[in-house]
């Protein structure tokens, strides 16, 4: 039944590809979804499956990349825990070097829009159903448009942090008709909408579907809370960001798996562990192969990671370790964390109840709530079996210090798992960029001394934090304006 499905779902977002290259034009064939779609709830099922696979599956597109590869990209190559493999490309190298163009290849957003194309697909088709199946309950339908509106959401959330100022599209492209020139909204109002959207669907979503593999690769209402903690932390809505940590933590259905070395297979390898709020668990391999562990592989960690990271005890090497280093091979700077078996099925862990911790533990620094937040860190480094020397003795009331202690723990916590520059960034601009330091430091450590002076100088640029909007779509879409720092 799993594998019927599946091919169902892949044939779904298949049908709704283009090879045309207009702005936003994911045409799919006329009349499949129309005549052939929408007539049952397995049909909305298997539209929203179709979602799901889109965060994993190669996109139709001849040469394009997952969006699960765009987004390891977007979080880490602007950040400090990667460096360049054998095989980078010159446009990755760019990147690294602050030395971005607007026709950079990286700066692509066609595959998130794709993914949004379909969550709008099924918001539009899906309540017209309901004439057609007797059988399908508001319930149902409301549960099915959650989904849907929670991947949107998501899919807008990084957008918005990788390019600021994006296109708000909202209903889906069907046909030729539907294509719009559409202008860029201000990234302020995109994460007022969806907000608004993931209100929405929490009020549609479920609790539980039952059994705990659809619970941790299906949105729920914990997986919601967890998107919007994130985004308010983003916004420096901090008490709203506390109240959506506190919903996951007091509804106990969440807890850290045990501090021994069975917990990178427990919650990666095997995945669907008491600590996964939502993970990417489609019958797809993920892209991490051939980018982080072949002879070819782009990426390697940096040796900042070894260094600074995860810190050797020197006073207990034998007995005391942290468990999480185990994601990359010290000696090789090999990344391993998505496995090293080709191909790999290795879960991408979207959220974590360690995530929740430290976005709350963030969030109540900033609020005065310092020696909880320091409790939190505490707690989350025992369950790691953290050593002594990456330990911090901070002042409750230095909110700055705490702040940097947590983003320090959260590098340890989600090494390579595309959350890194987003940490930065969010430290760097908070309060007006009051710590725009923490950017200039990233400098020292990944561009080349040539360049490092240019670095600096684009960095106090704030514009210089987003990536310029795609080349194709400001040369075919003339509402399209280019972000502020590429146009110099």
């Amino acid at each position: 039944m799993k594998k019927i499905l599946y091919t169902t779902c892949l044939l779904f977002i298949l049908s709704l590809s283009s090879s045309c290259n207009k702005w936003l034009d994911l045409e799919p064939r006329d009349g499949i979804t129309r005549q052939e779609f929408w007539k049952t709830k397995e049909d909305i099922l298997a539209a929203v499956s179709g979602c799901y696979t889109s965060l994993l599956a190669a996109p139709p597109t001849a040469g394009d990349r997952s969006l699960l590869e765009y987004m390891f990209m977007f979080g880490e190559l602007r950040a400090d825990m990667i460096s360049a493999g054998p095989s980078i490309t010159p446009a990755e190298v760019d990147i690294m070097n602050v030395n971005i163009t607007s026709d950079n290849g990286i700066a692509s957003w066609a595959s998130f829009y794709r993914t949004i194309n379909y969550c709008n697909t099924v918001l539009d088709n899906a309540p017209n159903v309901k004439s057609t199946d007797p059988t399908l309950t508001d319930a149902i339908l409301n549960g099915y448009l959650s989904e849907a509106l929670t991947l949107r959401s998501m899919m807008y959330f990084y957008l918005v942090r990788t390019f600021s100022d994006v296109p708000l599209k909202l209903k889906a492209t069907v046909k030729d008709t539907d294509l719009e020139n559409l202008a860029k909204t201000k990234q302020a109002d995109i994460l007022k909408q969806i907000v608004a959207d993931l209100k929405k669907a929490e009020s549609y979503a479920v609790t539980t579907y039952g059994n705990t593999k659809s619970d941790k690769g299906r949105v729920t209402k914990f997986t919601i809370n967890a998107l919007l903690a994130d985004i308010y932390l983003w916004m420096e809505d901090y008490p709203a960001s506390i109240a959506e940590c506190n919903k996951i933590i007091e509804s106990q259905r969440y807890a850290l798996v045990g501090s021994n070395s069975a917990w990178y297979n427990t919650v990666f390898f095997r995945g669907s562990s008491t600590e996964t709020i939502f993970e990417f668990d489609q019958a797809i391999e993920n892209p991490f192969f051939n980018l982080l562990v072949n002879t070819r592989r782009r990426y390697i960690a940096s040796p900042f990671v070894a260094s600074e990271i995860y810190i050797p005890d020197e006073t207990d090497p034998d007995n005391v370790y942290d468990i999480r280093p185990g994601s990359f091979y010290n000696n090789a700077f090999t990344i391993q964390k998505y496995g090293t078996e080709n191909p790999s099925y290795v879960k991408w862990q979207a959220y974590r109840l360690s995530d929740i911790m430290m976005i709350k533990a963030e969030a109540l620094a900033l609020t005065g709530g310092g020696a909880e937040a320091l409790e939190l860190v505490s707690n989350l480094r025992t369950r790691r079996n953290a050593v002594k020397a990456t330990e911090q003795n901070v002042d409750p009331g230095d909110s700055d210090a705490i702040c940097d202690y947590i983003l320090a723990e959260r590098a340890r916590e989600f090494a390579f798992e595309g959350k890194r520059w987003f940490d930065l960034l969010r430290h760097a601009k908070r309060n007006n960029y009051s710590r725009i330091d923490i950017l200039l430091d990233v400098v020292s450590k990944t561009v080349m001394p040539t360049l490092q002076q240019s670095a600096i100088t684009k960095f106090r640029d704030y514009n210089s934090h987003y990536l310029p909007i795609p080349q194709v779509d400001i040369n075919t879409n003339p509402s399209l304006i280019q972000n502020p720092f590429y146009t110099k």
